[in-house]
């Protein structure tokens, strides 16, 4: 099975099964005496974790990590890091009844074309549980990143028809305490309670919604970024995209942007405190494809979970009509738990891309 590694020089490769012993990552490139703050490590899984409030999925894990090796006194060593989650509450049982149906909107009937065979409990390695590992990973980026000044927030920032107001994103850490003071993971108090109602109504009805993540990550120096086939808002975007139910991306103005005209959407170039910047963000940090030191700023959607608490028609392997009902503990909004993902994912390309460009500097 292909497809399991992401990344050049800061190379990552999960493992596992929704339902299996365990999941996991192999942490490759990482660069030696790295202090690996392990409370933090297992502070990003807590967000992620299923279990953790009324609109995410009642499934119970602790998420635990075990550094398995590339980590000594406290510090890496340059060698592969080895991390393992064990899964502490499968219910294997809760899918026999699709062991021979597929889902509408899940990868059921995809992978069994692909493979000739597939693992129905949960999905297998579709499931989105294969995410925890991810964060992992990108927990030891984060840590990495902070060494070089880099800071990464997401949010909330879209639930069904709800939109955020724009916030204020001169403090990140003020916005990651407001976020974190909500379920829902929002910057803004009010809107998160809105769609703390409105989610909650979504689950009770049996049904699930989309939504929306804003991400900042503040302190990229200028110059990061290849050309021409691997645009630093392209790899951002394929990162985005490898995570479960993730429909859409779009960086800087985005799809609104299409709708100015160039004298509205150019970034015009001045000094600050003998630096250049850029008067207005349109290119979301990226131009050319290559980090031009300002915020690089990117908007991901998210499609409404498929597994719902109803009835549904589909077809069984024999390829005969049938029905399926929902069961089970899933998610009626992904993107509550989503942040962290989204957070590792971009911290996992600076990473390898800040690599990249140091080799290149060191030729």
């Amino acid at each position: 099975m292909a497809g399991n590694s992401f990344g050049e020089l800061f190379r990552i490769t999960t493992f596992g099964e929704s339902h299996g012993k365990a999941i996991g990552v192999i942490v490759d490139g990482c660069p030696s005496n790295i202090e690996i703050d392990e409370a933090f490590i297992q502070s990003e899984l807590d967000k992620r974790r299923p279990g953790q409030s009324k609109i995410t999925t009642q499934r119970k894990e602790s998420d635990t990590a075990q550094i398995l090796s590339g980590v000594f006194e406290g510090k890496t060593t340059g060698t592969p890091i080895s991390i393992v989650i064990p899964n502490e509450d499968q219910r294997s049982k809760d899918y026999s009844h699709i062991a021979d149906k597929y889902r509408p909107s899940h990868a059921d009937y995809t992978y069994q074309m692909k493979y000739g065979i597939r693992d129905y409990r949960g999905g297998g390695r579709s499931s989105a549980r294969e995410t925890a590992a991810r964060v992992a990973a990108g927990a030891i980026a984060k840590l990495f990143l902070k060494k070089q000044g880099i800071e990464i927030f997401a949010h909330v920032s879209g639930a069904g028809q709800i939109e955020t107001p724009n916030v204020d994103s001169s403090d990140l850490q003020a916005l990651l305490q407001i976020r974190e003071d909500n379920i829902v993971r929002c910057a803004d108090p009010a809107t998160a309670n809105e769609m703390i109602d409105f989610i909650d109504q979504i689950r009770k009805n049996g049904d699930t919604v989309g939504g929306r993540i804003s991400t900042i990550i503040r302190g990229v120096p200028a110059g990061l970024g290849e050309p021409v086939f691997d645009r630093l808002h392209a790899e951002l975007g394929k990162a985005m995209l490898s995570i479960n139910a993730v429909h859409g991306f779009e960086y800087g103005s985005g799809f609104d942007g299409s709708r100015l005209k160039g004298s509205e959407h150019n970034d015009i170039f001045t000094q600050e405190n003998g630096k250049i910047v850029t008067r207005t963000n349109f290119s979301g940090g990226i131009q050319g494809g290559i980090s031009n030191g300002m915020d690089i700023t990117f908007r991901v959607a998210f499609k409404p979970v498929a597994t719902i608490m109803r009835d549904q028609s589909t077809l069984n392997q024999e390829g005969e009509e049938t029905t399926i009902s929902g069961k089970g503990r899933h998610d009626p909004c992904v993107v509550p738990r989503a942040v962290i993902i989204v957070e590792a994912m971009a911290a996992l390309v600076i990473a390898d891309q800040l690599l990249k460009q140091k080799a290149y500097s060191n030729i």
